[in-house]
């Protein structure tokens, strides 16, 4: 196995969701066809699902500086100042395909990977938040897909032993053929031990951290940004599966090596697991990697270097170490009972060498796959709006009150949600203070007089009507939920929107409380 290409088919470009013009693109930056391990890490870094290339050009409109931000887009999650050197690390993730293939390891896997983001910088999560859409309960199979994704939230989020603390569950016929599965995870850390993804340091060594690699996964990424019909809604193999037994193991062991000062970058391996991981990490840092894939742990038997590129085995992690001090972190991980295994070097020159025992398997640019890969401008048009329905009942013309009274009572969007966060551990840790019935949970910040008040919200009828208003009405109220809580803004710019001081205007002591 090397380098030498195989015959670059229109079906095998189609099985790796890859058009005519991006090999055209790729034969370019490369000078030479690539081969399958090659062809495999273009087709997982261009999916729409790591590259974005067809959101980018309007997720870049967005604001993201402000007085209080201390980590923007670009790094595993973001980062805001709530004072006394503190940070509240939160990010915000869907994993629908997978979930609607195979409800429960689909939203399972959903939490651990956004919890792997909050703790990859250095933050003990300390929160989950579920906003999930579904289709038609009548609809096929939804009363499963229901059962199963509230059981996988909290079956992987009760068993790590973090609270889910709020969320949402709204029911559309839209969301029939692709349920939406979206999952928030919050963190805190200090200022001056928040990680970065930043592969540095010449010589410096790689490490592979966390459970085995097997052949679950593969091609999860571009699974997840193709378009669904009743076949690819089988594909199983695609879905990851979870252990949040090991991922407890891996947030304390990450948690722990990082409170030393041997770590000079790290990151989970996520959607295109260590392909994602390792591409990007040097993208950040402007270096390159050599990588031994033979050296990587792994689970099952025969695996090629194609399918370890590509596969999402969850709780893993990849790790730059100072030359010299890999022994203090390998020795971390091992104490925890985890697979730790030196698999490579940083490299000076942006490229990713790849080693399947001695030979060379791939080796690629780095820039072309991350920071240059395509973005469109996709032309689009503006939907019909629906008609208006309520539980299987046609609004278009004015109901008479009563029905309209019996429409509303029986809606499944106005009924109480309790029947599914129930099913949650929202008090492990002690930290909750309220949540998750309300407009907004409350957390206590431990050896603090703040709290922090978390919400998510939207009504998708609202943004399908009017995206741009929609959206805006999602930010509107998701404030306004916060604001509800009672949290006081202090005038300090290092005081976070939702931390709380201690006063008489504080829900610590508050009468609605």
């Amino acid at each position: 196995m090397g380098l030498t290409a195989p015959p670059i088919t229109p079906a095998l470009l189609a099985e790796h969701k890859l058009t005519r013009e991006e090999f055209d693109r790729i034969l370019a930056e490369l000078g030479r066809e690539p081969n399958l391990v090659e062809l495999g890490i273009f087709s997982a870094l261009w999916s729409e699902h790591c590259s974005y290339k067809s959101s980018k050009v309007f997720l870049r409109e967005l604001p993201t500086k402000g007085k209080r931000v201390v980590q923007g887009p670009g790094e595993n999650a973001g980062a805001v100042d709530i004072g006394d050197g503190l940070a509240v690390v939160f990010k915000m993730e869907s994993h629908n395909h997978p979930s609607f293939i195979e409800p429960y390891q689909g939203a399972a896997t959903g939490v651990g990977g956004i919890l792997r983001d909050i703790f990859t910088m250095g933050a003990r999560p300390i929160a989950v938040l579920d906003p999930l859409f579904f289709g038609d309960p009548k609809a096929p199979r939804m009363h499963g897909l229901v059962d199963g994704v509230v059981r996988g939230v909290g079956g992987y989020g009760n068993c790590i032993g973090i609270p889910t603390v709020g969320g949402s569950t709204f029911f559309h016929p839209s969301y029939n053929g692709n349920i939406l599965v979206n999952v928030m995870a919050v963190g805190l850390v200090r200022h001056d031990r928040i990680f970065k993804a930043k592969a540095e340091g010449v010589g410096n060594p790689v490490l592979y951290a966390g459970s085995k690699t097997g052949r679950d996964g593969i091609h999860g990424a571009s699974m997840a940004s193709d378009v669904f019909d009743d076949e690819k809604a089988k594909r199983r193999p695609t879905v990851q599966v979870g252990d949040p037994f090991a991922e407890k193991l891996l947030l304390e062991a990450v948690l722990e090596v990082l409170e030393g000062d041997a770590v000079v970058a790290i990151q989970d391996m996520g959607a295109a697991g260590l392909t994602s991981s390792s591409f990007e990490m040097c993208a950040r840092g402007d270096v390159g990697m050599r990588l031994d894939l033979d050296k990587v742990p792994m689970r099952e038997a025969g695996m090629s270097p194609y399918e370890l590129m590509l596969s999402e085995s969850q709780e893993r992690m990849l790790l730059v170490a100072k030359k010299g001090r890999e022994r203090e972190v390998i020795e971390v991980f091992e104490k925890w009972g985890l697979d730790v295994a030196e698999i490579g070097e940083v490299t000076g020159q942006p490229r990713m060498v790849l080693h399947w025992y001695g030979q060379v398997v791939a080796d690629l640019p780095v820039a072309p796959l991350v920071d240059e890969a395509p973005v469109y401008s996709r032309p689009f048009t503006i939907a019909e709006p629906l008609a208006p329905t309520e539980g299987g009942i046609d609004l278009s013309g004015a109901p008479d009150e009563k029905t309209a009274l019996l429409v509303l009572l029986a809606s499944p969007n106005l009924c109480s949600k309790a029947w599914i966060w129930r099913q949650y551990d929202r008090s492990v840790r002690t930290n909750t203070v309220f949540g998750p019935a309300g407009d907004a949970a409350v957390l206590r910040v431990k050896g603090t007089q703040k709290g922090l008040a978390l919400t998510a919200d939207v009504n998708p009828r609202y943004c399908f009507a009017d995206p741009m208003h929609g959206a805006a009405h999602a930010v509107a109220e998701a404030a306004l939920n916060v604001a509800c809580t009672g949290p006081v803004r202090s005038p300090s710019p290092t005081a976070s929107t939702s931390a709380t001081p201690s006063g008489p205007r504080s829900w610590a002591s508050s009468p609605r409380r």
